[in-house]
């Protein structure tokens, strides 16, 4: 029994550490953001209001059925119901009724209303999809910081273990007399610069996963990390394809897009259901009633006629149509057209608008994939001239060629360089990955 209950506090102790050592992929990260963004799920609860909405529109083709019950009690003169007749009594009646109306015909607003509602609930699912873009955009921009952030971090660590190994010799140096003491305060300044730098480091790296974190809907920044992963440049065939085409092809599927244009169907909609108000409404009734009176009583026998005879014998049932003509409203129906007519208009602007920022977002990413890529080729030919020169000035100060200061200065350019090509790795390939998303492919690291 001992046994069994250290086995199964093992295995909760290996469960809790797995559990808050738990290393997040991008993949894992974006699913995670679209599933609990609290913005997305408020923009599925207004989705699910559209849907409603549209049940309301098709609820209102469909006749209605009402029905009411009513019981009183008079004394003094009182008309009784089911004869019409006054009496002096106190009298006890009661009535019922049930009425249906149906509209015939509304200049088809009601038909309008429904298909106004199916293309409402169609545009807030383009809007949320749109958001989820958005989403999936931002969480790979932060994840990609972190990432950026730990590689600059490591950088910086292993820059200070190489001073660290040229302090000790310089330190032996100094001791033996072959160079000045001046040369290991310079080393030892470099290496104090480079421990603030490796401070510097962390705390950027706490910062941009806590901004991950935030993204996520995630409060235990603690024990939230990244997958540990080295990232080189992917593999990228998009600059094969012109920014025009980029453009041609988000055009068919971007969210965005979908949701200008949808949005002149409904403007284009509204102004159909306000046209409609021109025309004759015209509807049908039918209606059942009944009718029950203490005081009616049988002519023959005088006796006080029961209660479900009374019924069957008081009921009757009217039935009709009606028309409604707008002849004249003080011009609010010519007014909501002119409204409706200007809604369209906008609504076409607002797609024009939408399409140009989307042109401009394209073009916008294809020139940062080029000039980044750039940016980062020449970082890294920087990086290889700054490692060939402090390789140089490293057997001269050895030699006792080059004095600490010089020697620190050479140290300072390669970090800087080293700094430089992090920073523009991480640049280019969120670029990139903006472009490919522009272009349908899907977010990922691989």
């Amino acid at each position: 029994m001992k046994f069994k209950l250290t086995a199964l506090l093992l295995l909760f102790v290996v469960a809790l550490t797995s559990a808050q050592v738990k290393k997040w992929t991008l993949e894992e990260c974006v699913a995670y953001a679209v599933e609990n963004n609290l913005t997305v799920k408020q923009s599925e609860l207004n989705l699910e209001n559209a849907k409603i909405d549209e049940s309301d529109a098709i609820g209102a083709l469909l006749p209605d059925l009402n029905g009411s019950l009513s019981a009183s009690g008079n004394t003094g003169l009182a008309l009784d119901p089911t004869t019409n007749n006054l009496v002096s009594a106190t009298i006890f009646s009661a009535s019922g009724n049930m009425t249906s109306q149906v509209t015939l015909f509304d200049g088809l607003r009601n038909y309008n209303r429904i298909n106004r509602a199916k293309l409402n609930a169609i545009s807030n699912q383009y809007s949320l999809e749109d958001m989820k873009d958005d989403i999936r955009l931002n969480v790979a921009n932060a994840y990609l910081q972190v990432l950026s952030n730990k590689e600059a971090l490591k950088v910086a660590k292993a820059q200070y273990a190489v001073t660290e190994q040229d302090l000790k010799r310089t330190k032996e140096l100094v001791d033996s007399g072959v160079v000045p003491r001046g040369d290991l305060l310079e080393i030892e300044a470099t290496a104090a610069g480079q421990e603030q730098q490796i401070i510097n480091n962390e705390g950027l790296v706490l910062i941009s996963k806590i901004s991950l974190a935030q993204l996520l809907q995630i409060t235990e920044y603690e024990n939230f990390d990244i997958a540990e992963e080295e990232f080189d440049i992917p593999p990228s065939d998009i600059l094969n394809n012109s920014a025009k085409v980029i453009f041609d092809k988000a055009l068919t599927f971007r969210n965005d897009i979908k949701f200008a244009l949808t949005g002149v169907d409904l403007a284009e909609k509204d102004l159909e259901i306000a046209k409609g108000a021109k025309y004759p409404t015209v509807g049908a009734f039918i209606n059942y009633n009944t009718r029950y009176s203490d005081q009616n009583r049988d002519p023959l026998t005088g006796e006080l006629i029961p209660f479900t005879d009374q019924l069957y014998i008081n009921d009757g049932i009217s039935y009709g149509a009606q028309m409604n003509i707008p002849i004249f409203n003080g011009w609010s129906v010519r007014n909501n057209i002119k409204r409706s007519k200007i809604s369209v208009d906008i609504a076409k602007v607002q797609y024009e608008q939408a399409k140009l920022q989307l042109e401009t977002d394209v073009n916008q990413a294809y020139v940062d994939v080029t000039t980044f890529f750039k940016a980062y080729e020449a970082a890294e030919k920087t990086l290889e001239a700054r490692r060939l020169a402090y390789q140089y000035s490293k057997e001269r100060f050895d030699v006792g060629l080059m004095n600490a200061f010089e020697f620190s200065q050479a140290q300072s350019r390669i970090d800087n360089a080293e700094a430089d090509v992090v920073r523009t790795k991480y640049d280019y390939i969120f670029r990139l990955k903006i472009l490919e998303f522009y272009f349908g492919i899907p977010i990922t690291l691989n």
